[in-house]
């Protein structure tokens, strides 16, 4: 009988423990470790790394928001699937925000790791200032999406 609820109590600790590994959520990047899922290249820079998690809990890490944007685009199954689309702020180093409610600015005084210029930040006022001080324009994510597909640099 003590054999049984020993067995019981394992099973249940190893399916908590499996339901708690299968969690939807996003996963930190690991800064000079992981591969651009677009683009191969170390991600590296944590001012503008980004992430895609799929409805699996899946994680996909991207080196700029240019990559997982023309990652998106050619794989447009993974729009429909993604649980979380996120970007760093970059006054935030490390912190990952939602692509779809950030602000990017695109401007040649921010180079971005892929030379799209775009950076991202999750506020407006921030992202005003930020505008005011290097120039450039003010997107939002369906803008940014449409400026890497059509490789619109800015002038």
């Amino acid at each position: 009988m003590k054999s049984l609820r020993l067995y019981m109590s394992c099973l249940v600790l190893l399916v908590i423990l499996l339901l708690a590994g299968c969690r939807v959520e996003p996963k930190p990047i690991a800064y000079g470790e992981v591969n651009c899922t677009h683009c191969q290249m170390t991600v590296s820079d944590n001012r503008y790394g980004a992430e895609m998690v799929n409805d699996k809990g899946k994680p996909f890490f991207f080196d700029s928001a240019e990559c997982l944007a023309l990652y998106l685009h050619q794989n447009p199954d993974q729009v429909e699937n993604a649980a979380y689309v996120l970007v760093t702020d970059f006054t935030k180093p490390n912190e990952l925000i939602d692509a779809r409610s950030a602000n990017f600015i695109q401007s040649k005084e921010l180079p971005s790791p892929m030379g799209m210029f775009l950076t991202a930040v999750s506020d407006q006022a921030t992202a005003t200032k930020m505008l005011q001080e290097v120039g450039g324009r003010l997107l939002n994510w369906e803008e940014a999406l449409t400026a890497v597909q059509n490789h619109e640099k800015p002038e």
